[in-house]
């Protein structure tokens, strides 16, 4: 059905979680999901069906930056009948509130990027999440005793800025910066389905010297995952 993912119909279940590294994706699997498969090996971009609860529950790679996740969330809402997405990602910390390992809810989705420019529309539009899957992961969140954030992001398509712009967000009450949600979300509202972000943060632009490895980024933010499980439950 598609040219980046090989899955067959059925093969997905109508609410994907979706971290943007796929080896995330094989450790969700394997480490939460009963009886996992995988479908989709293309590009090596992960992903698996199981069941979380008794529920039937998908886990698949993005990749990273909003025009990666723009395919396959596309792909998948599109062409695989999935309902839900919610992001499982990592974010920089804008706040000096906001600290390393805590959960931040992305409520919208502030960005740089030029990805609304294909709607036409005549002014600015404002990716925000899903209200009903929002209310399940706050919820969620606090039933398990996360540290959890709710508010603005910023997704940017530059991980490398030059100019450093990320921290001017900061006044205007922005928590962290991420590079998939605004895109997600965008297709989301676009296809008529439901999108929500939930996001640990591994390294803070307030305190550089706050930082976490990639393995802790593969396999340790159990808080994330776990709330993204709970709330899949519900739907």
């Amino acid at each position: 059905m598609s040219v980046h993912n090989n899955a067959k119909p059925g093969d997905i279940a109508e609410t994907v979680l979706m971290p943007g590294d796929p080896l995330r994706a094989k450790f969700i699997a394997e480490t939460y999901l009963e009886d996992p498969v995988c479908y989709n090996t293309v590009r090596n971009m992960l992903g698996y069906t199981g069941t979380y609860k008794g529920k039937r529950i998908s886990v698949q790679g993005s990749g990273m930056g909003m025009p990666s996740i723009g395919i396959y969330s596309y792909e998948l809402f599109s062409q695989y009948g999935v309902d839900n997405i919610i992001r499982i990602g990592s974010a920089g910390s804008l706040s000096e509130n906001v600290n390393i390992r805590d959960v931040v809810i992305a409520m919208g989705a502030c960005t740089n990027s030029n990805y609304a420019s294909q709607y036409e529309l005549p002014g600015t539009y404002a990716p925000v999440a899903s209200y009903g899957l929002l209310r399940k992961a706050v919820d969620a969140a606090e039933r398990l005793g996360a540290v959890c954030h709710v508010g603005n992001v910023l997704s940017s398509d530059t991980f490398y800025d030059d100019a450093d712009s990320a921290l001017k967000w900061q006044k205007m009450n922005v928590l962290a910066v991420e590079m998939e949600a605004a895109a997600l979300y965008m297709n989301a509202a676009r296809l008529g389905k439901n999108a929500l972000c939930i996001l640990t943060i591994s390294d803070s632009m307030v305190h550089p010297e706050q930082c976490t490895t990639p393995e802790e980024r593969q396999k340790t933010f159990t808080d994330m995952m776990e709330i993204a499980l709970e709330s899949a439950v519900l739907l």
